[in-house]
């Protein structure tokens, strides 16, 4: 490490910061250019998907409602989460430009687990809206109107960036006296602050409340909500009440499975047994790129009311594309 990088002095202690890290994940994999390539096409996707997502809801009045507002964020939260991610996946390995600045790393932390978190929280504000519909139905337009809604995203934006900005503002007060190797994808918590030669444990204690609260308290939560329908539905008398209530969920449960399910593989796999590294990245990478992509999709394909909005939002083009006779 040459003298400059070797340390910045700040007013209270001596704090040895690199200039740059080198990302190193994706080592020793062959034809690993060919999973560049797909991580591409999710890319854009993912982009088309969650902008089409957007513009329906923006554009029908009918959809204008507390369960769309969140919807309407998950497809932002999606689409800027891969933006974050990806393109920089793609210059970092593909391109072979692995050294990465010290800000920018600290930049694409943020980012990337920002956009992460909120995507997880925002499928638990989707099931409080469904919670709140089919638990107390008449209440529901009381409880949960626009504006409600729009606060409680509000908070959780403002929320998450607080924690994440919390997370990486200790990261400046860490010492990176020999290794600058982070054994990752993008510049992840995690790897970054084991490489540290001072004490560390107020990220690791940031680290594991993220973890526990962030990711399996949410999803904890997520499944009591459905608990607590489940017991709803059955007390349905009608077999047809009982089918229309469950399948307003359906896409939310797709989504649930989706996020959590590899993201939970891979960390019980972790903790389990000895997981190969490669193995981890391509799990983890995966688990963070692909849901983004298929939220759109399952949204359309599943939720009645998109698929009639989508169906109108043609014909009425259809209307006015027709050439009129004279």
């Amino acid at each position: 490490m040459s003298r400059k990088q070797e340390n910045t002095v700040s007013s209270n202690a001596i704090f040895v910061r690199p200039l740059f890290f080198y990302i190193s994940g994706f080592s020793n994999i062959p034809h690993v250019n060919y999973y560049y390539i797909f991580l591409c096409c999710v890319y854009v996707v993912t982009v088309l998907g969650n902008v089409f997502i957007m513009l329906i809801i923006y554009n029908e009045q009918s959809l204008h409602t507390p369960k769309y507002i969140a919807v309407f964020n998950l497809a932002v939260v999606d689409m800027c989460g891969s933006t974050a991610l990806i393109p920089k996946l793609i210059d970092t390995f593909l391109f072979d430009s692995q050294f990465i600045a010290y800000e920018a790393c600290l930049a694409n932390m943020f980012f990337v687990h920002f956009f992460t978190f909120m995507q997880s929280l925002t499928l638990l504000v989707l099931a409080y809206d469904r919670f709140v519909a089919i638990c107390f139905p008449l209440q529901y337009h009381v409880i949960m109107t626009n504006t409600v809604m729009i606060v409680i995203l509000a908070i959780v934006w403002i929320c998450t960036a607080g924690l994440l900005i919390t997370a990486v503002s200790l990261i400046t007060r860490l010492s990176f006296c020999s290794s600058i190797v982070i054994n990752s994808y993008f510049c992840d918590h995690g790897p970054t602050y084991r490489l540290s030669c001072n004490d560390n444990s107020p990220s690791n204690t940031i680290a594991n409340f993220c973890i526990t609260i962030l990711l399996f308290g949410q999803l904890v939560l997520n499944l009591l909500s459905y608990l607590c329908i489940i017991f709803a539905v059955l007390n349905i008398a009608s077999r047809e009440g009982r089918l229309k209530a469950m399948k307003t969920c359906t896409s939310h449960l797709i989504l649930v499975a989706v996020f959590y399910l590899p993201i939970s593989a891979t960390y019980i796999a972790a903790i389990t047994s000895t997981i190969q590294p490669n193995a981890r990245i391509i799990n983890t990478s995966l688990s963070s790129t692909i849901p983004p992509m298929l939220n759109p999709i399952i949204y359309t394909l599943k939720t009645e009311e998109i698929m009639e909005a989508i169906k109108k939002l043609y014909k009425k083009n259809r209307i006015f594309s027709t050439p009129v006779n004279p």
